[in-house]
């Protein structure tokens, strides 16, 4: 190492103008610098060589110092490099707690507070050099000292193969039968796992070890000859060496040395290769009928894929069909609402709207059903009365399953409430009640049950213990066999023909189940039909009861100023007429920008009904706008979905389509 890199300083200072000014300062002073710009580099120029290093406390603040930290936890006995660190708040612990960190790891690090004078620098610059010249002094000594001893014990301990030199024993007939360790290097006891083996006999470590050990360490002992082989060695931990094993001084003393290196791991790749072209060989004994399988399973998951495809348009597009239902069903039902309680026309005439009523009742029911099958609806686990969500969706089953298929109802009384979401469960009874009716091509005996369980620990569902609800499906039908039960629930994986099910049914109800906190099996035979048994958590909460219907007074009074907003005219005019029958004086808005121009020019609005989804500002954002205007204006957000989403949950919501008592009833919440 030349004098220009031994004694010069490397300078870290990668912000502002440090690096230039520390580096005049030294060649002002006569003494050699070199700046670099990140801590990798400072650590590549003290690899070179190097008396000191300056550095600016911020630029080892968010460096990673573990490159740096390695090097110095690697240097040789004799070294102790120094550092000066520049600091904007001194090193004292008291006033710079970071200090402690930066001398624990440096080590040697003398601390310069800035601002400073360059005599100071230079001063502390030369004091460093000073204590690195005599370590160098002190190198050069212990190298003389030790240059031999250090040679043969540095290879001795460095290598990455185990070596030891054993002393061989002899019995009286010559035949050996022993060895004591003399000599052992670290990566002996990495490769054996023997430890203090120095002084000791083999047998008296390892009792078992194997005697062909003996039998070619003795040979090579008596003869001289080197040898080098492959070996197990089963009582070391099953482990396979490669040695290399020669004869040592004096022929007379029995002095073997032995290099060794532990092979287990390429052993055990060369039997996997090995076991892996045996099983090459079988695959291309099979590969015709594999290749037959691959393509009825890539078939399988394309088809899948369309299904999914399918499911996924269906889904949007009753979504959307739903929502544009529920804008037109919201002035009818509001209509017919008005003129039912009015009390308009003959009693025959009465029948007729009451009908009407009914029908845009069912309608409504049906919308939600489809948003359900669009998932826009949303799915909230609460108490929920089993037997009386089976009974109100007897028709439906009934309907849907045709008329050579009985429906039959079996429900326990009492019954405990289940954890569930109601729309799910009916949903997943539809799903069930459509796979019994394919079941049952020639008609059959459709039976739906609720009863109480008590599940144990060990059960064979895999349930945690506790009360739950038994909800089961059973039909008459074909049946299904092993195979076919295991895969029920794979997704995609259907029986029926092409184009005739998706294979969504019975996983969309066994991962409903799993969600809710319950579980799902199969019982079925062949030709003996099949159950389907739905375990759903009970709960000690009640279920919900419907609220009754607020009593609606339709004397004129002044409620004050409500602002209705709808980019749709006819439910607009709608709501706008049942508010004004409510006694409410009302402000029309087609937008959500209208809405905030009539917001600016009047403080006298105290309600606002808005839509959601409009064009331009959503009736969430309008909400939110004007609450910033007037922090204590009353707002209903109403949406033509049944779901939630984009809807701030602080907000109050009113589903459409909706009667006036129903936004009587939200209004008085408010």
């Amino acid at each position: 190492m030349s004098p220009h890199f031994s004694e010069r300083a490397i300078i870290l200072a990668p912000h502002g103008r440090d690096a230039a000014i520390a580096a005049s300062i030294l060649t002002d002073a006569g003494l050699g610098s070199t700046v670099v710009n990140a801590l990798r580099d400072l650590v590549g120029e003290l690899e070179r060589g190097a008396g000191f290093a300056l550095l600016t406390e911020e630029g080892l603040r968010t460096a990673n110092l573990n490159p740096l930290a390695l090097w110095l936890e690697a240097q040789p006995e004799w070294s102790d490099f120094p550092f000066v660190l520049l600091t904007q708040k001194g090193g004292g612990l008291e006033r710079n707690p970071a200090a402690k960190r930066f001398l624990d790891m440096l080590g040697n690090v003398t601390f310069l507070e800035r601002p400073f004078h360059p005599t100071t620098m230079v001063s502390l610059a030369q004091s460093a050099l000073r204590g690195r010249r005599r370590q160098y002094e002190a190198r050069s000594r212990l190298e003389e000292l030790h240059r031999g001893a250090d040679k043969y014990r540095s290879l001795f301990e460095s290598i990455d193969a185990g070596f030891c030199i054993i002393d061989m024993v002899f019995d009286a007939d010559g035949r050996p039968i022993d060895y004591m360790f003399v000599e052992a290097n670290p990566a002996f006891e990495r490769q054996t796992g023997l430890q203090g083996a120095v002084g000791r006999t083999m047998r008296s470590m390892v009792s078992g070890h194997e005697q062909h050990w003996f039998d070619v360490y003795g040979a090579v002992a008596r003869t001289g000859e080197r040898v080098r082989f492959e070996q197990h060695a089963e009582a070391l931990g099953n482990i396979w060496y490669d040695v290399y094993a020669f004869r040592v001084g004096d022929p007379d003393a029995g002095r073997v040395a032995v290099l060794f290196n532990d092979i287990s791991e390429r052993r055990q790749m060369e039997l996997a290769l090995r076991e892996s072209e045996e099983r090459l060989r079988g695959l291309n004994e099979t590969l015709e009928e594999r290749v037959v399988e691959r393509t009825e399973a890539l078939e399988r998951t394309q088809e899948a894929l369309r299904q999914s495809q399918k499911l996924e348009s269906m889904g949007q597009l009753t979504g959307g069909v739903a929502h544009d239902f529920n804008n037109l069903l919201t002035p009818i039902v509001g209509s017919l609402d008005l003129l039912l309680r009015r009390g308009v026309g003959t009693e025959r005439e009465r029948k007729l709207i009451e009908g009407a009523v009914q029908s845009a009742d069912r309608a409504r029911t049906l919308v939600q059903r489809l948003l359900a099958f669009a998932r826009r609806q949303p799915l909230q686990a609460t108490a929920i009365d089993i037997g009386n969500l089976v009974g109100n969706l007897f028709d439906l089953v009934a309907s849907t399953c045709g008329p050579r298929i009985r429906v039959a109802i079996d429900i326990a009384d009492p019954l405990p409430p289940a954890k569930a979401d109601a729309n799910q469960i009916e949903m997943a009874l539809l799903n069930l009640a459509v796979n019994a009716r394919d079941a049952m091509p020639d008609g059959g005996t459709l039976t739906i049950g609720a009863a109480p369980d008590q599940i144990k620990p060990g059960n064979a569902a895999r349930l945690r213990p506790g009360a739950y609800v038994r909800l089961s499906v059973t039909d008459t039908g074909s049946g299904m066999d092993a195979d076919t039960i295991a895969k029920a629930v794979e997704p995609f994986f259907t029986t029926k023909g092409v184009g005739q099910g998706t294979g969504l049914g019975l996983s969309m109800v066994h991962g409903l189940a799993a969600q809710l906190g319950g579980g799902l099996s199969i019982d079925s035979l062949v030709g003996r039909g099949t159950r389907i048994d739905l375990w759903l958590p009970a709960t000690d909460a009640r279920p919900e009861q419907a609220s009754a219907p607020l009593e609606i007074d339709n004397s004129h009074r002044d409620c004050g100023i409500a602002l209705v907003v709808d980019d749709e005219d006819l439910v607009r005019a709608s709501t706008a007429h049942m508010l004004s029958e409510l006694g409410y004086t009302v402000v029309e808005a087609h937008s959500g920008e209208e809405a905030l121009r009539l917001m600016h020019g009047s403080d006298e609005i105290d309600l606002l009904v808005t839509d959601h989804l409009m064009p331009g500002i959503t009736g969430t954002d309008l909400a939110t706008k004007l609450r910033e205007l007037r922090p204590g204006m009353r707002v209903l957000v109403v949406s033509g979905y049944a779901e939630g989403k984009g809807i701030s949950p602080d907000l109050p919501r009113l589903t459409k389509p909706f009667k006036q008592s129903d936004l009587a009833n939200c209004l008085a919440q408010l």
